[in-house]
């Protein structure tokens, strides 16, 4: 899968489970870590926890799988590291205190259609 189309795969699958302001953001002219950011928001622990395993559980029945994870046990901000797509999940605190649109602000916002097919 095409990194693109996993991004937009991504953003999908979090709007669909309710996410909260979902965009991914092009990061590949920016960095050598990856070419897409999904960052999407949680309105408590409970369902950051649950948007980061259903995109873990959706993509894995595809036989794709994130290289790492981390934030599980605090549930405030969830990385899903997918190599070419690292997905961030956040507590809305969380996130408007890390601020990566913010930060990536070079970035290029990308338009995806969420209520495109899965």
């Amino acid at each position: 899968m095409e990194s693109f189309e996993l991004a937009a795969r991504i953003a999908r699958l979090l709007d669909k489970k309710k996410a909260q302001d979902v965009k991914v953001l092009k990061v590949r002219d920016l960095t050598i870590l990856t070419d897409y950011f999904v960052i999407a928001s949680g309105t408590s622990t409970t369902q950051v926890k649950s948007l980061a395993e259903e995109v873990e559980f959706q993509l894995e029945q595809e036989g794709i799988r994130p290289l790492r994870t981390e934030g599980y046990d605090s549930k405030n901000w969830i990385l899903l590291d997918f190599g070419e797509v690292i997905v961030h999940v956040f507590y809305p605190q969380v996130r408007e205190f890390y601020d990566l649109e913010h930060l990536w602000a070079d970035a290029d916002p990308v338009e995806i259609d969420l209520g495109g097919e899965e």
